[in-house]
């Protein structure tokens, strides 16, 4: 039986990774930070393991991975979208924060990893990056640039660990109906939907169902997928 760690598993996409990986009769422990009930909600329903851990909180995070112990597959997940509008009107606070957990958050996790992949000489990690960050938004510089730098970090360490035996993968979703689309106007997904070559926006397991197969492609790393229905080609 495989350990499966998905980060962010509380909501969205995260949620939807520890259902497939459960479900799959794999042994799963999901990483949140704030939303207690969601992740307790998620626990009971998928028999998976909730720690309480801010990713870009690098002790944190290597206290819970010494809690979890010896892992097979990583999902970075966790991420936040941050502060919309004009890169110049942007707080340099919000801009640290935003690279912290998008970006610092994965360093600490794969970090905390890595030495038990080494021994082993295996393992898979498959990180979530954003169509933004293979073509960027206007007015989402910070969030475009954090998964600009996820896709990078992604083929960098897919060529840095392959030799040893680890898969680092990554997924570039699309707009997915989760609750980070609660403020977008109904009008405007409905428009980009329609842009859309399948005619729909995502869901969450629609990302999953693309996170559980890089993570089992014993052939394929250093890869980037697109889960964005054709929205960009």
């Amino acid at each position: 039986m495989r350990t499966v760690v998905v980060t962010g598993g509380s909501r969205g996409i995260g949620a939807a990774a520890v259902e497939r990986f459960a479900k799959a009769g794999d042994r799963v422990w999901f990483l949140y930070e704030k939303e207690h009930d969601a992740a307790g909600a998620v626990a009971r329903r998928t028999g998976a393991t909730a720690v309480c851990c801010d990713v870009a909180n690098g002790e944190a995070v290597r206290a819970a991975f010494r809690v979890i112990g010896d892992v097979d597959v990583l999902v970075c997940n966790a991420g936040i979208c941050g502060v919309s509008g004009l890169m110049s009107q942007l707080p340099e606070e919000a801009w640290d924060r935003i690279f912290d957990v998008n970006v610092k958050g994965i360093y600490n996790c794969i970090n905390a990893v890595t030495p038990s992949f080494l021994k082993k000489q295996a393992g898979s990690v498959v990180t979530v990056s954003s169509m933004w960050g293979q073509v960027g938004a206007s007015c989402e510089a910070a969030y475009s640039a954090t998964k600009g730098a996820v896709i990078a970090l992604t083929k960098a360490l897919a060529k840095e660990l392959g030799p040893s035996g680890v898969r680092v993968n990554c997924v570039a979703p699309g707009v997915i109906l989760t609750d980070m689309c609660a403020g977008i106007d109904p009008e405007i997904l409905e428009e980009m939907a329609e842009e859309a070559p399948v005619g729909r926006n995502g869901t969450p397991d629609d990302v999953a169902q693309a996170i559980e197969y890089l993570a089992n492609a014993d052939f394929v790393t250093g890869q980037v997928l697109p889960v964005n229905g054709g929205y960009i080609i």
